[in-house]
């Protein structure tokens, strides 16, 4: 980002979710695999980029619940193969570079080795964290609050105990502050049930180009047209 970065004001929390791999495959003549590499190098270079001018958390919404279990076995078993490759290749790098790598979503529900390979980088202690790197798997927003409000009734809360702060403490980003801009490359203007309790206040940008071509640029356009926005938080 030009400028003195220190005087701009950036999100706190930037939640995408990724869209337009397959499509721009299809564009460039080349199967579907391709087009989820293409995405994947993509966003190594996205979380580079926020790590650099500050931003503490970014969300990517990788597979939903639905993805995994409707799309064919053959790109889900690619999606698998690419998932467990870039965890083994950006572990260290992660962990030197203060990148900490966490997992929203049942991702316990996933073949043996794609849990193990996960499981040892979530185990990982970075050096000096800079940015927290959400990765959603196996993830739905409606799905997340009914699993926190069953955690609830489990532990006994009683009903003058629950507020929208207890809420957010039994939810995946616990700990975490609500994601400030929303971004949505590929064309589409749907929420695809990703962070529906933690985005009521955010910015939502959306933009018809695809993914893999969604370059730190182009986020330093869409953080732009943010600090342009009039943030009330319902005021």
């Amino acid at each position: 980002m030009s400028g003195d970065e220190e005087s701009i004001k950036v999100p706190q929390h930037i939640g995408y979710i990724v869209d337009g791999n397959r499509r721009w495959a299809h564009q460039n003549g080349l199967p579907d695999g391709k087009g989820h590499e293409a995405g994947a190098e993509n966003l190594q270079k996205v979380v580079e980029y926020c790590r650099d001018i500050g931003i503490k958390h970014l969300t990517v919404y990788a597979l939903s619940t639905e993805n995994w279990r409707k799309r064919s076995p053959l790109e889900v078993k690619g999606l698998f193969h690419l998932l467990i490759t870039i965890v083994r290749k950006k572990a260290e790098e992660y962990r030197k570079s203060g990148i900490k790598f966490f997992v929203l979503g049942n991702f316990q529900a996933f073949p043996f080795k794609v849990k193990e390979a996960i499981k040892k980088i979530l185990a990982l202690v970075i050096i000096e964290e800079k940015i927290q790197f959400n990765v959603a798997l196996n993830y739905g927003g409606r799905d997340e609050i009914i699993t926190a409000l069953k955690r609830i009734i489990k532990d006994k809360i009683p009903e003058s105990k629950i507020t929208e702060e207890l809420v957010s403490s039994y939810l995946y980003t616990k700990d975490q502050p609500d994601p400030d801009l929303i971004i949505r490359p590929g064309g589409e203007f749907r929420l695809s049930n990703f962070l529906i309790w933690q985005m009521s206040y955010a910015e939502l940008f959306f933009t018809n180009i695809l993914w893999p071509d969604f370059s730190p640029k182009e986020l330093e356009k869409a953080i732009y047209w943010y600090q342009q926005r009039d943030r009330r938080m319902g005021k």
